[in-house]
């Protein structure tokens, strides 16, 4: 006994292979960017965070590998421009204005 096909029936998916997202590359992506411009002390090691997370999710077939990478390069950039905010604020007394003179 031969079961019928037709043609325009939906087939059963396996579900392992169902699109997985990738949420933590965007939130790293996001806090990477947001820490450009404030709170880089607690966003960058964060989007370093979500980065590595989504990375290793990327790695084991989950979508964004190409936006984790950039969470965790902008979240090194965060971390970078912090050092060089404390590295001026230590040279002018504690402040970040410069002085004239």
């Amino acid at each position: 006994c031969q079961m019928a096909t037709y043609p325009n029936a939906p087939q059963a998916t396996d579900t392992t292979t169902a699109t997985r997202s990738n949420g933590l590359a965007v939130a790293g992506l996001v806090c990477g960017i947001v820490g450009l411009l404030l709170f880089n002390i607690v966003l960058g090691p964060l989007a370093i965070i979500f980065g590595g997370i989504a990375f290793s999710r990327a790695k084991r077939g989950a979508p964004h590998r190409t936006m984790s990478l950039w969470a965790i390069g902008l979240g090194i950039v965060d971390l970078v421009i912090l050092v060089v905010l404390l590295v001026a604020a230590s040279h002018n007394g504690g402040s970040l204005y410069f002085h004239a003179g």
